[in-house]
């Protein structure tokens, strides 16, 4: 009975959070669906009505659509493939005795924390720029004609930026991980006569294998919304060849006016967003019940 009552005064005592953050996510939500099936543009308040699925139609039927889902798919992929495999690499390093480790560790973790406008400026001011940037004076002093990253790579760009703010992160968990790993096992196979290529592809690797599933599901559902590296470096261009999902949504908004089409396009990238989240989850969340 006791236990009974400890329960429902848990209960009573959540509830107030519970109620208050589902009506801060369920509000927003509701309202967005229904600016979606209205003609509602703040350009010309007296043509606003029902509009039924003609939003969806026209965004769906937009050629820009499947470029920037295409986009979409390179942005995430480029960047797991970058913070995935330097993150497994940086994790080995910091995980090696050596002077001035703790503050090495703090300086490679550093970057998540920097926010992504500062960081993206940072990169395309003080890196990228063709004149002035960092890299452009490198080019110069090897005899090299400096190289326009964000004109003439600019996908490449934005994937190298993201990756750098995401690499802490995935460098942090599997950090964690390869320090749970069991030195005993590492030892033994070493005295059997065992490389550090053969304890790494048959030791390491997989009982790093949870911990790089847990890095593959967050950053696949955070960088499915990047938004502010493009608007601050390439504007979703040259073209359309750093367009998103994401960023073609704010621009229907922000820019065309069109908030019916804009929230259409919402949920239509909530929907992609969320087939994406499950797929992946049951592609590769097996690995967290083993």
């Amino acid at each position: 009975m006791a236990t009974q009552h400890s329960r429902m005064a848990a209960r009573l005592m959540v509830a107030p959070s519970v109620g208050l953050l589902f009506v801060w996510m369920i509000v927003p939500l509701v309202t967005t669906i229904y600016f979606s099936f209205l003609i509602y543009n703040q350009l010309y308040p007296d043509r606003q009505g029902w509009a039924g699925f003609d939003n969806y139609y026209y965004f769906l039927t937009d050629r820009s659509f499947m470029e920037a889902i295409w986009n979409s798919i390179v942005l995430v992929g480029g960047v797991l493939i970058v913070t995935v495999i330097g993150g497994i690499l940086l994790a080995l390093l910091l995980n090696m005795p050596f002077w001035g480790q703790g503050i090495v560790r703090i300086m490679v973790i550093a970057p998540f924390f920097v926010m992504p406008t500062v960081s993206a400026l940072v990169w395309k001011n003080m890196f990228m720029n063709p004149v002035n940037g960092m890299f452009a004076h490198i080019a110069k002093g090897l005899g090299l004609e400096p190289f326009d990253f964000l004109g003439h790579a600019p996908m490449a760009s934005i994937i190298g930026i993201v990756s750098w703010e995401w690499l802490p992160f995935a460098t942090l968990i599997l950090l964690t991980a390869l320090q749970s790993l069991d030195s005993e096992q590492q030892e033994a196979a070493e005295m059997d006569g065992a490389g550090r290529l053969s304890r790494f592809i048959y030791l390491t690797l997989p009982h790093l294998t949870r911990a790089i599933t847990v890095v593959i599901l967050i950053q696949t559902i955070f960088l499915l919304s990047i938004y502010a590296e493009i608007a601050v470096t390439t504007n979703g261009g040259p073209g359309t060849a750093t367009t998103t999902i994401t960023y073609q949504v704010a621009l229907q908004s922000l820019y065309d006016n069109d908030v019916g089409g804009a929230s259409a396009g919402g949920i239509v990238a909530v929907i992609l967003a969320n087939i994406v989240a499950v797929f992946v989850m049951r592609m590769i969340g097996k690995n967290l019940d083993a």
